[in-house]
């Protein structure tokens, strides 16, 4: 088991390891997408990377990066992800929205 602390809305989740953040923000009513990515975004295909998050804590306890996200992610801080790309496999924290 691990757990999710979302940062921004004092949220947390207890999952199973090997779950997607995605999926289970979605499920915990966290809100990942801005503005317009709440209509337009992929529904968790890998597609358009506005599922963004940042991992304050817990880096180590996730998947590694996809290529997608390496690709989509390259200008960003190490610490970015995908949320549809990531499985959780330990205790982490993440920031929404960054």
């Amino acid at each position: 088991m691990a757990n999710i602390t979302f940062v921004n809305e004092s949220k947390e989740a207890i999952v199973m390891d090997g779950s997607n953040l995605r999926i289970k923000a979605l499920e915990n009513n966290i809100d990942i997408y801005k503005f317009v990515a709440k209509l337009t975004n992929c529904n968790g295909y890998g597609q358009c990377a506005t599922c963004v998050v940042e991992i304050v804590d817990g880096l180590e306890n996730l998947s590694p990066k996809t290529d997608f996200e390496n690709k989509k992610l390259k200008n960003k801080p190490a610490n970015y992800r995908l949320a549809c790309q990531t499985l959780v496999n330990g205790n982490v924290s993440v920031k929404t929205k960054p």
